[in-house]
């Protein structure tokens, strides 16, 4: 048969440097057999639970194409990631109608997923915020020891479950009150002003969790907040878990929040505390949460949210 010289398998890319490796490129889809030691990326789709209008369900998609956009070399750190590989174990899947049934479909895959895999770090691609309690509820069953963790936030999502079950805007109020998580260990930076209700900043200085706002920010600087709150968080739990909701950032910087505002946190800003969370040894997961890329402009906050995650496995490689 003739070969065509100039014939291309569909959706491979129009052009290819040879000097360039793409992100995309270092990630192997899960085998099924194979024990994952280290990184390890998994979707949950899921954004019927959202107060607010949302099409999160397509963000796992949307953020893996953007890593397409990205090149594994780092110039500030001199590093390429170009032979690093790290397993995608692709996305939970969602129940069409039932929430709860979604939210249990989470938990119990990944606390098989954990238990199976006890030296993977999961880096999670929400879906909308609800996604956490069930995530961090499979790590606490999967994990030897007490976990906490650092929420990047415009809000504190402790709403009551009472008056909409289980949302994106009750995942650390689900944590707490079904004892899976202290208060104590919870600490939250970039709640911002006229976001929040009185009654849930009440609810979580009752509870003992510790509250950076931006102004805190501003005055003290990202990176002391952050240290600060592994310093104390490290001298109370054995494992720490970082959630990222994309609308901490200024709206200027992600538009494809379903919650969009002003005030939020920069690029600059998000990006230092990333670096620095990723090399601690005792951070052992990650989740991305609210980004509804049906909103977006040019897929902005997909790009900055890949950009990170990039950020974060940089950093993680240097353990």
């Amino acid at each position: 048969m003739t070969t065509l010289k100039y014939l291309k398998p569909a959706g491979t890319a129009n052009f290819k440097d040879s000097g360039i490796t793409k992100v995309n490129e270092i990630f192997v889809n899960w085998d099924g057999e194979k024990s994952v030691d280290g990184l390890g990326l998994v979707g949950l789709p899921l954004s019927k639970s959202s107060i607010s209008h949302s099409g999160g369900s397509f963000s796992p998609a949307t953020i893996r194409k953007c890593f397409s956009s990205f090149t594994t070399y780092s110039i500030e750190d001199d590093q390429d990631l170009a032979d690093y590989h790290i397993t995608d174990f692709g996305d939970v899947e969602m129940h069409v109608t039932n929430i709860t049934d979604s939210q249990t479909r989470i938990e119990e895959t990944l606390t098989q997923l954990f238990t199976e895999h006890p030296n993977l770090t999961p880096i999670i691609l929400g879906g909308d915020h609800s996604i956490t309690a069930p995530s961090f509820k499979a790590l606490t069953k999967s994990r030897n020891g007490r976990v906490g963790i650092i929420q990047f936030d415009a809000h504190h999502d402790l709403r009551n479950l009472q008056d909409g079950g289980p949302s994106n805007g009750t995942p650390f109020r689900n944590l707490i009150d079904s004892g899976v998580l202290q208060g104590e260990n919870l600490f939250q930076i970039g709640i911002r002003s006229f976001s929040n209700g009185k009654t849930y900043t009440s609810f979580a200085r009752e509870s003992g969790v510790t509250i950076y706002s931006m102004d805190d920010i501003r005055e003290k600087g990202i990176l002391p907040i952050v240290k600060s709150c592994l310093e104390k968080l490290k001298s109370k739990v054995d494992y720490i878990y970082i959630s990222l909701d994309m609308d901490v950032m200024d709206q200027a910087f992600a538009p494809g929040c379903p919650a969009i505002g002003p005030d939020g946190m920069d690029t600059p800003m998000i990006k230092q505390a990333i670096q620095y969370i990723s090399r601690q040894p005792e951070v052992i997961g990650l989740d991305i949460v609210e980004i509804d890329p049906t909103l977006d402009y040019r897929d902005m906050t997909s790009r900055l949210a890949a950009y990170l995650l990039l950020t974060f496995i940089s950093g993680y490689k240097e353990r």
